[in-house]
């Protein structure tokens, strides 16, 4: 439910509506071959999470596979990433309340939102918990609600509808635009999908880290795509997908135009308190992405030292506290100085980190399989099938959305935003790896830990 929590949101709920335009109902080829890369990318981390749980996750095997350079470079971009969601979901969530009570502003409501989920993620991690469970359970219910009410509409089986499945290839054919186009379409989704790995992070937490994980990183790909690629089933099943309009509001995006269909009285009405809840969702996990992070690059000696402190429940508080001042200072600049382009280009150049991320754990568990025994190996109670074949399919899906993305104005910002980004940390790494020397070396053996429950977190 966490990792549900952290990747359901408005680019399901509304911005679905722009790849099927583009794309036609061969979107769902779209939608399926970007949840099976990040299902693979999903498998290599728990391959190695389930073996070594770390909080960091992913940071953490980077520098015990590749190097403190790739951990380093890795972490922070990733913690860069959400404090760009934060500030976006504050925003969009301040938007939303001041249209429902004008009495403050929209940086205000901004602001309290923050504030209020700063406060379930400092009290413990078993508050940040109950949050996001409860939360990400209104999602998951209206997504239910949605498939099985718009198959059974599609099928001619509720009240006053017809079958409408030929919806599908009735508007010039399943891939209209081609199925180039569906490939490319890709590029459009892989990001929607960005956020699983939180499962692994938040399991590394729990009682039983080892058992979590291969939970988390077995069966939560499967629930992420029946209800990505079943939604944009039933709604090119429903509607006619040249005749979805363009996606600017709740109230004409392709989740409240079906439930509309289905005769829902105040459809626009639901369908906002729905995608509200989707924002303080993301923002309640984003905070707890963050500060994890944050604080796994100051163990690390990545990130200043004061960083790594916890709270006796064990919340990394300044890390928590830190990350939110980065929302923050990027929220007040959206609202303070919207034309200065700081806000646009905070959200633009975090654009290639689910790639970047992508890209590094494949590579890291190359690496580290490498490393092992056969032995090792066979003990393994999670394995990546045709290693190192899959590997190597990732990196060629990477390689094939980064071009994809060069072709398209918007895409072309994103990445050369996303390299300025990564030039900035780049040129710190010579002062970062100075302090590094100077602390003591860590031990990078036993890469295959036993998996006895709870012995191999960390004490904090």
């Amino acid at each position: 439910m966490i990792t549900l929590g952290g990747i359901i949101g408005a680019s399901l709920f509304v911005g679905s509506g722009n790849v099927i335009r583009a794309v036609g109902p061969a979107a769902i080829l779209s939608y399926l071959i970007g949840g099976l890369l990040v299902f693979l990318a999903m498998r290599m981390l728990g391959e190695m999470a389930a073996a070594r749980p770390a909080i960091g996750s992913f940071m953490e095997y980077a520098r015990v596979g590749l190097g403190n350079w790739a951990a380093y470079l890795v972490g922070w971009l990733y913690w860069y990433f959400w404090v760009g969601v934060l500030a976006y979901e504050a925003v969009l969530g301040g938007e939303t309340m001041h249209a429902w009570f004008t009495f403050l502003p929209a940086w205000a409501w901004s602001l309290i939102l923050i504030l209020i989920f700063i406060g379930t993620n400092a009290v413990s991690v078993r508050t940040f918990g109950e949050v996001e469970f409860w939360l990400a359970s209104i999602k998951v219910i209206a997504i239910v609600v949605f498939l099985v009410a718009g198959t059974l509409f599609a099928l001619g089986l509720w009240p006053d509808s017809t079958i409408s499945v030929s919806n599908l290839w009735a508007h010039g054919g399943f891939a209209p635009n081609g199925y180039t186009v569906a490939f490319t379409g890709v590029a459009l989704v892989i990001f929607s999908y960005f956020g699983t790995e939180i499962a692994v992070m938040a399991a590394a937490e729990s009682e039983n880290p080892a058992k979590g994980i291969r939970q988390a990183s077995t069966t939560i790909i499967w629930r992420i795509l029946l209800f990505f690629v079943g939604a944009i089933l039933v709604i090119t099943m429903v509607i006619p997908w040249d005749e979805l309009p363009k996606p600017t509001d709740v109230t004409n995006a392709p989740f409240t135009l079906v439930f509309s269909m289905l005769g829902l009285p105040g459809a626009a009405v639901i369908m906002q308190l729905i995608i509200f809840t989707a924002v303080i969702s993301v923002l309640n996990s984003g905070l707890y992405s963050a500060s994890r992070m944050f604080a796994a690059l100051a163990d690390q000696g990545f990130a200043p030292k004061i960083i790594s402190k916890r709270s006796k429940n064990g919340v990394p508080i300044f890390a928590l506290l830190a990350s939110t001042i980065g929302a923050v200072v990027a929220t007040i600049v959206n609202f303070a100085a919207p034309e200065s382009g700081v806000f646009d280009f905070i959200m633009n150049s975090a654009g290639l980190v689910a790639l970047f991320v992508y890209a590094f754990i494949a590579l890291t568990q190359m690496r580290i399989r490498q490393k092992m025994t056969k032995e090792e190996v066979a003990n393994l109670k999670l394995k990546v099938w045709l290693h190192p074949w899959l590997n190597i399919v990732l990196f060629a899906a990477i390689a094939f959305i980064l071009i994809v993305m060069l072709t398209t104005e918007s895409g072309r910002t994103q990445v050369w935003t996303s390299l300025i980004a990564t030039a900035v940390l780049v040129l710190f790494w010579p002062l970062v790896r100075k302090n590094l020397a100077k602390r003591k070396p860590q031990k990078t053996e036993g890469i295959l830990a036993d998996e006895r429950s709870g012995e191999h977190i960390s004490e904090h």
